[in-house]
């Protein structure tokens, strides 16, 4: 599992590591029930406080993306029903935060619905992209 936190980003570094561990399981990069490093392999692998990747598999399991087994440690939720909503919600605040400066800014509303149909169609073709590659490499 590869997993990186910027020091300058301004969220703690457990809130990194909580998004980069989601984003790898929407990704479908981590599957079902998959097990993932141990909070010692983890804070030895990123040269982290074993606490900081603690409270970030705490929160993970609250939220239902991970679940713990007695002695075995952290697998992937079988269930991402709540994890999927979380984000579309967290998808659709930013997308207002955008819609807002861009009215700020006096950019019209077709102007807007036609960046915002740019930009979906520049993330599906990269993605279809991704997954070529990823095909090419199998």
């Amino acid at each position: 599992m590869f997993l990186t936190v910027n020091m300058r980003d301004k969220r703690p570094i457990y809130k990194q590591i909580v998004g980069g561990i989601k984003d790898m399981i929407l990704s479908g990069e981590l599957k079902s029930d998959e097990q993932i490093p141990s909070v010692r392999q983890l804070a030895t692998d990123m040269n982290i406080n074993p606490n900081t990747i603690a409270k970030a598999y705490a929160e993970l399991e609250r939220a239902g993306v991970v679940y713990s087994a007695m002695g075995r440690g952290y697998f992937v939720s079988p269930d991402l029903t709540g994890a999927r909503a979380e984000e579309k919600e967290e998808i659709k605040r930013a997308l207002l935060h955008c819609v807002k400066n861009a009215e700020r800014c006096g950019v019209e509303k077709a102007c807007i619905t036609e960046m915002a149909l740019s930009a979906i169609d520049e993330a599906y073709k990269e993605k279809n992209e991704r997954n070529g590659e990823n095909d090419k490499n199998r």
